[in-house]
């Protein structure tokens, strides 16, 4: 049966055997205290990757934004603005803070018009406090993309951070994008992509899409880390990452120097292959070229009664809730579909879900050069 559900994006899986051994899954002490072994090195090579100066590395992304717009929050007057569309797991942190008394401003999705004049306003009401302005980097299979290079601007223009949340960019996108590297090279992320490596921003992104890894890092200015990593309620209260998953952050960066630009590539071919087989079936993805295609269905179109249908027909899909729009269904292509897995997809889709199926839909696309 062909999966669409996984967000390994890379193919990276990290078998256990695959992995160097470790003596003990961890020390029980907290990192505040002494830093997991091979935790920091680890941190500094994906910060370095991302154009960051420094980084360091927390369990998951929940904690990371908790924990850091409460050290932001602690060692100055803070304002939060908030990007709309902004995934919940950042969305969350800022709406704790905001209970505890931090303003949180939110501002139209992907709109720097919006953001502009909201800073503008609030700058005036409240200039002693420091705007944070919160953002996903991507937005997988969304039809827009945050402006990010906008967002940077008016965050330098104004004194401010740059929040991001680029846990869909980081392994995916990487800088000098072209014909040969659609994706661009390196799998820095989103700020190596739109080379905003100078630009007054904090980064966090989960590890779990492009390099397979459940964990999270937190990147930035040297001094801001450092404060973070003093001042750190997660690293003096909560586990620190265990061995198992440094070591596969540790293997997965060797992985990405060793092939990760021929794993893009692939990645890339598969995702065109899909939505060029999409688009003769009038099944059009209106998103980018991400690795997450979401279907263009018919209004009123019954999405767990379709996934169910294309489950029954050999077709593993991922349904979504929409905010009081019914609801989505994507396809997660990574680097090991071949051409194989995805006709088979698009063969599934004709038969189940168009009411009048293209006849080549499964034999006639042009084979992928591997």
């Amino acid at each position: 049966m062909p999966d669409f559900t996984s967000a390994l994006y890379l193919g990276m899986h990290h078998a256990s055997d695959a992995l160097p051994p470790w003596r003990r899954l961890t020390t029980g002490r907290p990192a505040a205290l002494a830093e997991p072994p091979g935790a920091a090195a680890v941190a500094q090579g994906l910060a370095a990757l991302a154009g960051s100066e420094a980084g360091t590395l927390l369990p998951s992304t929940f904690h990371l934004f908790w924990d850091l717009l409460g050290v932001l929050s602690r060692h100055e007057p803070i304002e939060i603005f908030m990007d709309a569309a902004t995934y919940p797991i950042a969305r969350w942190g800022a709406e704790h803070w905001a209970g505890r008394g931090v303003p949180l401003q939110r501002f139209g999705p992907h709109d720097a018009s919006s953001l502009a004049a909201l800073l503008t306003r609030q700058r005036r009401v409240r200039p002693w406090r420091r705007p944070v302005v919160l953002s996903d980097a991507l937005n997988p299979g969304g039809r827009s993309q945050p402006p990010l290079a906008d967002y940077a601007a008016l965050a330098r223009r104004h004194g401010g951070w740059l929040l991001l949340d680029d846990t869909q960019g980081l392994g995916v996108l990487g800088a000098d994008a072209g014909p040969a590297a659609p994706y661009g090279r390196g799998g820095g992320g989103s700020l190596a992509r739109w080379g905003l490596g100078g630009a007054p921003v904090l980064l966090g992104a989960s590890l779990a899409k492009g390099f397979g890894v459940p964990v999270a890092l937190l990147a930035g200015p040297r001094a801001v880390v450092q404060r973070f990593e003093a001042d750190s309620a997660s690293r003096e209260h909560m586990s620190p990452p265990s061995q198992a998953v440094i070591q596969a952050a540790s293997a997965a960066l060797a992985t990405n120097r060793r092939c990760g630009d021929a794993l893009r590539l692939r990645l890339w071919q598969a995702v065109q292959r899909l939505r060029a087989g999409l688009a003769r079936l009038g099944l059009a993805a209106p998103g980018t070229d991400l690795p997450v295609q979401t279907l263009a269905l018919p209004p009123g179109t019954d999405v767990p009664r379709l996934h169910a249908r294309l489950l029954r027909a050999g077709l593993a899909t991922v349904p979504h809730r929409d905010r009081g729009a019914g609801g989505r269904i994507s396809l997660i292509v990574t680097a090991r579909h071949g051409p194989t897995d995805i006709d088979q997809a698009l063969a599934v889709l004709a038969r189940t879900v168009t009411a009048r199926p293209h006849a080549d839909a499964a034999c006639s696309l042009t084979p992928t050069r591997r």
